[in-house]
């Protein structure tokens, strides 16, 4: 299995440090996965053109090739001006319509203040649904209290991330056993 955590932003550290202690936690509990992390800050991402994905070169296409080969993706975001990060959003628009087919996404959000609950319902969710993902229903919302020092100090929040995890890794194999059932079915 192939998991992705994208720290969806180029400023900040609550993201990536939420991302860190998140796929810190997949691999003690799925060593046999393959995970990876595309922190967006790290990468020279060009903007999206309207040419496909493979086109691409440089980091650019390393990051798109490796979220496309993903089973799972953990989408991590900071709320900028009760939205998703420019940059996360420049990698949905990178890649094709139906990106996420067959794929699980899980939410991750760090922000503020609670104000912007309700972001990853009304502007994360609708993109991944239309790009055809199975979406984790719970999602994770961190905001600014529960960092202290750089570390996530909130139990709940440790709590729900590890929840979150494990919820993502369940979902890919029940979708794989549908996948599988319905392949038998048809196979002659």
């Amino acid at each position: 299995m192939k998991i992705v955590g994208i720290s969806g932003s180029n400023v900040g550290n609550k993201t990536r440090i939420a991302m860190d202690y998140t796929l810190n936690k997949a691999r003690e509990k799925y060593p046999e996965a393959e995970i990876t992390l595309l922190d967006l800050a790290e990468y020279d991402m060009v903007f999206s053109d309207g040419r496909n994905y493979w086109e691409y070169d440089g980091d650019t296409k390393y990051v798109t090739e490796t979220i496309m080969g993903a089973d799972a993706i953990i989408i991590g975001t900071p709320v900028f001006q009760a939205s998703i990060a420019a940059t996360l959003k420049n990698i949905f628009d990178l890649l094709p319509v139906n990106a996420f087919r067959d794929k699980v996404a899980s939410i991750l959000v760090t922000a503020g203040t609670a104000k912007h609950y309700l972001m990853a319902e009304q502007q994360l969710k609708p993109i991944l649904s239309y790009m055809k993902a199975h979406i984790v229903p719970t999602y994770v919302f961190i905001e600014e209290k529960d960092f202290y020092r750089n570390e996530i100090v909130n139990d709940d929040i440790i709590f729900r991330i590890e929840r979150l995890v494990e919820d993502t890794v369940l979902l890919v194999d029940a979708y794989e056993k549908i996948r599988e059932a319905k392949d038998a079915e048809y196979d002659f």
